[in-house]
């Protein structure tokens, strides 16, 4: 693939029936190469009667998909995982050129891709409802999963693959159509990768670019069935908000600032590695990324030790060339990442390592949007740092005392999407899943993901869950039929109500000479006899 011509190619079109097709629209954006600041290419945004065609085409292409087999659905699945690894490379290729995270990112981010489309090709035919145990005896009474109809999916950059495959390969396994509203980020990939759909039927999966004038079109169209987002809170927000207005369905995930705790019996050693890349893979671009460092005091000065040489092994550059750590999204998020970190050393923090874009970086890169791994510390609970989503490469660390201490802290934020927790003991560990108020809890393993196990957060990091069962009822509905096979007369409650079940007045009571009476009528204490 020359990835000029490529890029050139998709520019200025979306995926729409089944094919890529140029926008009408006559409004672009330029498409930045974060690791040289330079231009290679442009996405269309789209005009609003280009949503309402698109819906239209999902809708009608919607009753053809659900109209077909859950075997036929379910085999359709497994050749676009097929064609999703076929494509990965370009994909992956493409994906380093337009968000910047190393090659070997991109590459496991398309892997991580079929897996997801191959194991809800399966989950999707696997039940259907169930059948009840009836409540009146010669019926039958049952469940039905039904799709939602057309669904909306709107993503970021840090992963716009296999966000947008958690999503609509569940989406697309219940029965449902599919209309993705790309990052402004991460569109021409998104766009390349719709070529896994094209055997699907044309107009199931289309790909519109553009602004927030599009997502919420999408948002609020009156024929769109539900939204699955991930993103920002104030964004999430306005998109739940819209939907209420039409009671529909949403599946959100908005932040997070995980914790990171280590506890005197951890592998220190161990312990900094995973650190280093809980903390700084993918630039820190992660949801689920460390961001809030808890290290027992007892072990504080060997783990920070360690974390900071470990850090400083880490290579800087061009994701395309051998290196661990490519440049962050773009320049606007480079610039937030500043500001945090200059506020946290407004409060009293202190930088030990990193805290600056590099500076000995090849000349191509020198206007990339790079920043160096971070580390902090002297910081405290009550700083801003440790109260919002860095979403970025710093890592402040905190003295803790206890476990105790750890999980008080992690459970202080507005915000429960996950944590992990680095120990041997067993007793720290039943503590640790138990208490940790969030989704999800890694021991000594974090951020896995696992396409068989719910993906989600609590709090303000979202509402509803991604992968597993779980994430396969997000994008379903339930449906309950009661069949009377012989039509019979259920005079047991329907009208004419029986007589003998009418209200009888209680008879007349003649008290005997042996039964105590009492005069209600007179206050209690006058018929209690010494």
């Amino acid at each position: 693939m020359n990835f000029e011509t490529e890029l050139a190619r998709l520019s200025g079109t979306v995926y729409r029936d089944g094919r890529h097709v140029a926008s009408t629209s006559d409004r672009t954006k330029a498409v930045l190469d974060p690791a040289t600041a330079r231009r290679i290419g442009q996405f269309a945004d789209v005009d609003l009667d280009e949503v309402d065609l698109t819906v239209e085409s999902a809708n009608r292409a919607q009753k053809h998909w659900w109209a077909l087999s859950a075997l036929e659905r379910s085999e359709s699945l497994h050749e676009v995982a097929t064609r999703i690894r076929a494509l990965s490379a370009d994909v992956a290729e493409l994906l380093t050129r337009e968000t910047g995270k190393p090659y070997k990112e991109s590459a496991d981010e398309l892997m991580w891709t079929a897996t997801a489309v191959d194991y809800y090709a399966e989950l999707g035919r696997h039940s259907i409802g169930s059948v009840l145990g009836p409540s009146v005896a010669g019926q039958l009474h049952y469940t039905l999963k039904e799709p939602m109809g057309t669904v909306v999916i709107i993503l970021p950059a840090n992963y716009p693959i296999l966000l947008f495959i958690w999503e609509a390969a569940a989406a697309l396994a219940a029965g449902n159509a599919v209309i993705v509203k790309p990052s402004e980020w991460a569109s021409l990939t998104t766009l390349k990768f719709m070529e896994a759909f094209n055997e699907l039927p044309a107009g199931l999966v289309q790909c519109l670019t553009g602004g927030g004038a599009v997502g919420a079109r999408l948002v609020s169209h009156p024929d769109t069935h539900m939204v699955g987002f991930t993103g920002s809170i104030n964004t999430g927000r306005a998109i739940a908000r819209a939907c209420a207005d039409q009671f529909k369905p949403t599946l959100i995930e908005a932040s997070g600032n995980d914790a990171f705790i280590v506890m005197p019996s951890a592998p220190i050693d161990v312990a900094a590695r995973a650190a280093t890349f809980a903390a700084f893979f993918n630039c820190g671009q992660v949801c689920t990324s460390g961001e809030r460092f808890f290290v027992h005091e007892d072990v504080y000065d060997e783990f920070l030790a360690a974390f900071i040489a470990e850090s400083t092994k880490l290579r800087i550059g061009s994701g395309l060339d051998s290196v661990d750590i490519g440049p962050m999204e773009h320049a606007g998020e480079r610039d937030r990442v500043e500001r945090v970190l200059a506020r946290a050393v407004e409060q009293g923090a202190s930088v030990v390592l990193g805290g600056s874009r590099p500076a000995d970086l090849p000349d191509e890169l020198k206007d990339g949007f790079f920043f160096q791994p971070t580390i902090l510390v002297d910081v405290k609970p009550e700083m801003e740092i440790l109260q919002a989503e860095i979403f970025g490469p710093l890592a402040p660390v905190v003295k803790v005392s206890s476990l105790g201490e750890a999980i008080a802290l992690t459970n202080d934020s507005d915000f429960g999407l996950g944590a992990t927790i680095y120990t041997k003991d067993a007793e720290e560990i039943f503590r640790a899943t138990n208490e940790i108020v969030s989704g999800m809890v890694w021991v000594n393993a974090p951020i896995l993901d696992n396409d068989a196990g719910p993906f989600g957060g609590r709090k303000m990091s979202g509402m509803g869950r991604q992968l597993g069962a779980e994430g396969l009822e997000t994008f379903r509905h339930t449906k309950l039929v009661m069949i009377d096979p012989s039509a019979s007369a259920h005079d047991f409650w329907w009208f004419p109500y029986s007589d003998d079940e009418s209200w009888k007045a209680p008879r007349a009571h003649n008290p005997t000479d042996s039964e105590a009476v009492s005069d209600f009528s007179e206050p209690l204490a006058a018929s209690v006899h010494p």
